[in-house]
């Protein structure tokens, strides 16, 4: 049925998109639309497969922007990823599940001034979008989780959980013993939780938004869209559209002083049209996108609307406070007998076709393509003694920072590893592979949880259709420099760590002679030349007090107009310990409760 008028128009069919799509669309009295510049790619094999995510880079699945050249990073430019169709970033995503410290969510209220914001109320929506695995208590040794049968917030949420891959690969429980004997495993499943703060420095094996069941990517489309309660697929409810390919130009306000915003103006099969809701806007288009619909509608900083010849609206800093994690890895060739992905990367054409027919043989799917190879992650603090402690400490300015970067009881890394050689930029001078190497390898890589570096997100053109001016600014405070720099050398310690380090060839082996380093000099270098973004883009239209900054208003309200909110990553006010996908789909359930009870909705 085509709607014609609505309640809500959602800019952006992508993760948060589709949430808000789905729970404002149970209430049979309300007509959503929604606008999607991309297109319905929900039978795409390569999105439904895990391990073909790397495949869907720079596809019609992908908006494939590219950042500014980089100042502290040689002057790389880098890849930086988006999901364009529906599902957005969920639907090209690592598929990896990893939650945030619950300290940092209680900073969102308690230090960045957001009233309600905190862990008691974000908790019930975090369990409200997935659902946990269940695990046999036999098995959970050979995982490596346990006591995550004694967890209470297991979630009855759309998205499905798993433990992906080989459940008795030997990385999982050689990683849990080998932090074990360090104090520093965690006795229960992050997620869960939620009271003891202790349970959020050590080591967890990785949970996946892969289907248990099916072994196919659990993600926004697959889960919001599908069959509800009484056995109606929810892409069918009569009172919501979904439309693709309909690329959102600006948003039209009325009024004089009291700005409204009364309609979307968006391209469609190319001809220029306009949606006018009953309620509200709501713009759910990413981190790198709703800041360029704001500008082009006349919301953003005063000096870049008259640069670009746009009328303003209100006067806000939108675009700026973007925050992204960087991670950077070394690869240690591993005993023979250990299975890993190496071969996939390299493209054998053997071992491809034969990951294929096993994948798609077996309706349940098993292979090496159900998994991306990474089973284990680990929260921690800086580990050695940082060569300029003083200056690191009279640099930390944010509350948030001393809380974490130099707090041992809290993490300022996350370390994963990953069964499999990854490939990573390298320096044009030096002898390091660019291709895949023979051997087998795990790869152990680190991200700095609370990077301080903040970048900007602005157009550069009033033409909508010209990308935007992506600077992500990473390592640009030195203190992200000194903390990334530290936790890389923490790396051979842990490789060298019994009983993890039984699965690595000794002497230790590296896939690019370039990543053995001894010093922070060495470690900071091969920073600056081989990380690169974990696209985990956040707060460029942060959720803050319009004084400190802010964007939108502890209710996802943009300052100085009515009825336009946004919700999105570009709204969380700061960036997750780890992974974002789970904060995302927690921040999109809590504004659709929001919204509902704003307006008396079931």
């Amino acid at each position: 049925m085509l709607l014609t008028t609505y309640d809500f128009v959602i800019v952006g069919g992508g993760t948060a998109g589709l949430v808000l799509a789905s729970r404002l669309s149970e209430d049979p009295t309300q007509r959503i639309l929604v606008l999607e510049a991309g297109t319905d790619l929900s039978e795409d094999i390569s999105i439904k497969t895990p391990g073909l995510y790397h495949s869907l880079k720079n596809t019609e699945a992908d908006w494939g922007f590219r950042s500014q050249p980089q100042r502290h990073l040689k002057g790389r430019t880098l890849d930086l990823n988006q999901g364009r169709g529906l599902g957005g970033s969920s639907s090209i995503n690592a598929q990896v599940f990893a939650p945030p410290t619950w300290k940092s969510l209680d900073t969102w209220d308690s230090v960045l001034g957001n009233r309600g914001w905190n862990r008691n109320s974000l908790k019930e929506y975090y369990a409200r979008a997935f659902t946990f695995p269940l695990v046999d208590q036999e098995f959970e040794t050979v995982l490596g989780v346990d006591g995550w049968t004694k967890s209470t917030q297991r979630g009855n949420g759309p998205i499905q959980l798993s433990l992906a891959g080989d459940a008795k690969h030997p990385i999982r429980k050689a990683w849990a013993d080998t932090f074990r004997a360090k104090g520093m495993y965690m006795g229960s499943n992050p997620l869960c939780d939620v009271s003891d703060d202790s349970a959020m420095i050590g080591s967890f094996s990785c949970l996946s938004s892969i289907d248990p069941v099916s072994k196919t990517r659990s993600y926004a489309t697959s889960a919001y869209l599908k069959t509800d309660a009484l056995l109606h697929p929810v892409k069918d409810r009569p009172n919501l559209l979904i439309l693709p390919g309909a690329s959102v130009e600006k948003i039209l306000f009325d009024g004089v002083d009291a700005k409204r915003a009364t309609a979307v103006q968006y391209k469609h099969n190319g001809k220029t049209l306009t949606a006018s809701p009953a309620k509200e806007i709501i713009l759910a288009a990413g981190a790198l996108q709703s800041p360029k619909i704001l500008e082009l509608s006349g919301i953003g900083i005063r000096e870049i609307l008259v640069k670009h010849g746009i009328e303003l609206v209100k006067d806000l800093p939108v675009g700026e406070n973007l925050q992204d994690h960087l991670v950077c890895g070394v690869s240690f060739e591993a005993v023979d007998h250990l299975e890993t992905l190496d071969d996939i990367a390299r493209q054998e054409p053997l071992a491809v076709s034969k990951a294929m027919e096993e994948y798609n043989s077996n309706k349940t799917g098993t292979g090496p393509l159900t998994h991306i190879g990474m089973h284990t992650y680990a929260f921690l603090p800086i580990m050695t003694e940082p060569d300029s402690r003083d200056a690191i400490r009279a640099r930390a300015y944010y509350e948030i920072a001393k809380r974490s970067a130099l707090n041992p009881k809290e993490p300022s890394a996350a370390y994963l590893s990953g069964t499999g050689q990854v490939l990573h930029p390298v320096d044009p001078d030096s002898d390091s592979p660019v291709k895949p190497v023979p051997g087998k390898f795990i790869t152990l890589s680190i991200l700095p949880s609370q990077p301080l570096s903040r970048g900007s997100v602005h157009i550069g053109s009033s033409d909508p259709s010209v990308a935007p001016i992506i600077d992500p600014n990473y390592l640009s405070n030195p203190i992200d420099a000194e903390i990334m720099a530290q936790q890389m050398l923490y790396l051979e310690d842990i490789a060298n760590s019994p009983p993890l380090s039984s699965l690595l060839k000794h002497p230790l082996r590296r896939r690019d002679p370039a990543s053995h380093i001894t010093n922070m000099e060495e470690a900071k270098r091969f920073a600056e030349t081989t990380s690169v973004s974990m696209w985990h883009y956040t707060g460029t239209c942060a959720m803050l007090p319009e004084e400190a900054g802010g964007v939108v208003s502890h209710e996802l309200k943009v300052y100085g107009v009515e009825g336009l909110r946004v919700v999105d990553s570009s709204a969380v006010p700061l960036i997750s310990t780890a992974n974002i996908q789970s904060t995302v789909y927690a921040f999109a359930e809590k504004a659709a409760d929001l919204i509902k009870q704003e307006y008396g909705l079931k």
